[in-house]
């Protein structure tokens, strides 16, 4: 019987566009590999516009750690390296030829197969991205040994797609995948589900893990929540952390020698039409999913879930991490005396508006701040939707500050940006908490290194 923990500080926003449990193929012809999506990477090109490309060719390295390989997820033509300011890399655009034609990295038994030839594979095929790690929330670095390796099987976001659908009838991979990332490590690989949510079977009758549950009000399924509770993070320890769809891309690497990135991606948000999920490749463009399937009027696109995602255009493409696009109205507006309005309608954790009267009510919500940013008012709000026995307004102000020590002392190595979403949309001061939360650790990162 799995240890259960309840989570009690949070917040459930619940939203309009839940995807429904359908699934259909995405035609798309478009993917990208997106450098700006692996923290701390300096991309190296291998290749330019032009170069015929199979699943698994290398893209691009990491000009610090050029162990660390990125590859192409299908096969096709390189069509577009596209830079912005700076020459900076953003995104590296292949055109499929629809063959799905991969390199052969050779199968293996994982359980038979040592550590060290493991990791070559995994670094080879360019899957090792797959695997991050705390703190910092940055790829692994090969050459460490975690004490533990997270595996969060369940997501608390909003209108977060469902996990339980994404392994569905693929057992026999999820458990390859589980076996290899037992090898990486000496310690334990915690499979963390949700007591009441989590009904697959692929997930209750894992082996090789160490399975528990959680309940509770998003954050319940962040990993750094799971951590702090199984394996908190002292200074100078890793632990690593992997999702199920890679998993199970790691699970066909080795039973099958090929890359195969084949994903599902939820197409979310109240702005959506047929909201379902769409069966594609890693770093699809979303053209096709999004074309006459969105409501008119200007809208906002998220690689992602509304609190941490990614803001793309229409025609953009899913990132790395991501298994989620978001469709919600942009907020370009202004109200008149928007404060001393009654706001019926509108969505709140105070009593300011009606809202909480609503429990179960599902709202339409946009991107307007209603409000502009201002001075830190000390609320005491921040510590009912964060679950970390952290003082979170006290560790802002000292990354702030860029106080080492006490941003050490107050836990920086626990956490994460996303931990800080809640904090950020109850924030009265309107400050992009996550980006000052991101640049502490990048901070540290580099004091560090």
């Amino acid at each position: 019987m799995s240890t259960v923990f309840s989570i009690k500080k949070g917040l459930d926003i619940k939203l309009l566009g839940d995807a429904e449990r359908t699934v259909v193929d995405l035609e798309s012809r478009l993917f990208a590999i997106k450098p700006t999506d692996f923290t701390g990477c300096f991309p190296k090109m291998l290749v330019k516009e032009g170069d015929e490309v199979k699943a698994g060719s290398p893209l691009f390295v990491d000009k610090h750690r050029e162990e660390i390989v990125f590859t192409s997820p299908v096969s096709g033509k390189v069509i577009n390296i596209r830079r912005g300011a700076k020459r900076k890399l953003l995104e590296v655009i292949i055109e499929s030829d629809g063959k799905n034609e991969s390199l052969d990295f050779g199968s293996s038994e994982p359980a038979q197969t040592e550590r060290k030839a493991i990791t070559e594979k995994l670094l080879k095929s360019g899957l090792w991205p797959a695997i991050r790690q705390r703190p910092y929330s940055i790829i692994a670095n090969p050459k460490d040994e975690p004490k533990a390796i997270f595996v969060p099987a369940f997501d608390t976001a909003p209108l977060a797609p469902d996990f339980d659908l994404m392994v569905h009838g693929h057992g026999e991979e999820f458990q390859a995948g589980l076996d290899v990332l037992a090898k990486l490590t000496s310690g334990k690989v915690y499979l963390n589900i949700h007591v009441d949510k989590t009904m697959s079977k692929v997930f209750l009758n894992a082996k090789n893990v160490e399975i528990n549950s959680f309940r509770g009000p998003h954050p319940s399924g962040n990993v750094s929540v799971h951590i702090s509770r199984l394996s908190p993070i002292n200074k100078g320890e890793t632990v690593w952390y992997v999702y199920p769809q890679d998993i199970l891309t790691i699970g066909r690497l080795f039973m099958t020698g090929k890359y195969d990135s084949t994903r599902l991606v939820a197409l979310t948000g109240s702005e959506a039409k047929h909201r379902k999920y769409f069966k594609t490749h890693t770093g699809a463009s979303i053209a096709h999913m999004t074309k006459d399937n969105v409501e008119k009027g200007e809208l906002r696109y998220i690689s992602g879930n509304v609190l941490t995602g990614e803001k793309i255009d229409k025609s953009g493409f899913v990132g790395f991490y991501h298994s989620q696009i978001t469709v919600i109205p942009e907020g370009n507006y202004y109200e008149f005396f928007g404060w001393a309005l009654p706001g019926f309608g509108k969505f709140s954790i105070s009593h300011t508006f009606p809202a909480f009267l609503s429990t179960g009510k599902k709202y339409r919500l946009d991107t307007n701040m209603h409000g502009g940013e201002r001075a830190y008012v000390m609320t005491g709000k921040f510590e009912k939707v964060f679950p970390f026995d952290i003082y979170p307004l006290q560790l802002i102000k000292a990354i702030l500050v860029e106080d080492i020590d006490l941003m050490e002392n107050l836990g920086i190595y626990e956490i994460d940006a996303e931990d800080f979403a809640l904090c950020e949309v109850i924030d009265t001061s309107k400050t992009e908490i996550q980006d000052i939360v991101r640049n502490g650790l990048e901070l540290m990162r580099k004091e560090m290194s």
